[in-house]
C-alpha cells in the first residue's frame, strides 16, 4: 500500500493528460459529428459526397496512424507545411476520427426520426433549422444514447495510444515506473484508473437513459 502512495502522484500527473485529450476530443468532435451528419443526409450532393468520403477516410484508417501522419508527414506537404507540437497533434487526430464516428451516429438518429414529423412541422410553418433544433434532435438524443455510451467508454481506452508521440499520458508514466521498479503494479493501478472513469460514464448515462425512458411512459 505504502509504493502505491509513492507512485500516485506520478499516474495522477498522467491522467490528468488522459482526462485532457478526452474532454477537448469530446467537447469539439461531437458538435462537429453533427454538423457532419446534418451535411451528410443534406439535398447537397457534392458536400454529401465529400463528407461521405472523409467519413470512410477517417473510419477506415486506424486512429494510430493518423495521429502520427499528423504528426510526421504534415510537415512535408508543400500546401500546409506546419509542424504541430505533439499535443495539438493529438487532438486533432482525435477530434478528426471521433467526429467521423459521431457523424454517424448522428445520421442514423436523424434518419431514423419517421418523415411525418418533418411535414407535420412544415405545416405549422417551422423551417428546417426550427424544425431539426425543436423537433428531430430532442428525439435523436434519446435514441443515440447507447451507441454515443459505447463510443464515448471507447474514446476513454483509446486516450492510450497518445503514448506513441512520446506524451506522458497514465499508461506511459504506469509504464514508466515498471521499467523502472520492476513491478507489475503501476498497471493494476492503472486499470484502476481507467475503470473508475468508465464507470462514471457508464452512470451517467444510464441516468440519461433512465430520464428520457420516463418521458416515454
Amino acid at each position: 500500500m505504502d509504493y502505491i502512495v509513492t507512485i500516485l502522484p506520478v499516474l495522477l500527473q498522467g491522467s490528468a493528460v488522459t482526462l485532457q485529450v478526452f474532454l477537448i476530443t469530446l467537447v469539439l468532435a461531437v458538435p462537429l459529428g453533427l454538423a457532419l451528419a446534418l451535411v451528410r443526409i443534406s439535398r447537397f450532393k457534392v458536400l454529401s459526397g465529400l463528407v461521405n468520403g472523409y467519413i470512410w477516410l477517417m473510419r477506415g484508417t486506424p486512429l494510430m496512424l493518423q495521429m502520427l501522419f499528423i504528426y510526421f508527414a504534415l510537415p512535408f506537404i508543400p500546401i500546409i507545411g506546419v509542424r504541430l507540437p505533439d499535443f495539438p497533434s493529438a487532438i486533432l487526430a482525435f477530434v478528426l476520427n471521433y467526429s467521423a464516428y459521431f457523424a454517424e451516429i448522428f445520421r442514423a438518429g436523424i434518419q431514423s426520426i419517421d418523415r411525418g414529423q418533418y411535414e407535420g412541422a412544415k405545416v405549422l410553418g417551422m423551417s428546417y433549422p426550427q424544425t431539426m433544433r425543436r423537433i428531430v434532435l430532442p428525439q435523436v438524443l434519446k435514441r443515440i444514447l447507447p451507441p454515443m455510451s459505447n463510443e464515448t467508454i471507447t474514446l476513454v481506452k483509446d486516450t492510450s495510444l497518445i503514448y506513441v508521440l512520446a506524451m506522458n499520458d497514465l499508461l506511459r508514466a504506469a509504464r514508466g515506473i515498471v521499467q523502472r521498479d520492476f513491478t507489475t503494479s503501476p498497471f493494476l493501478v492503472a486499470a484502476a484508473f481507467y475503470l473508475l472513469m468508465t464507470l462514471v460514464l457508464t452512470y451517467g448515462f444510464q441516468r440519461l437513459e433512465k430520464k428520457y425512458a420516463v418521458y416515454d411512459d
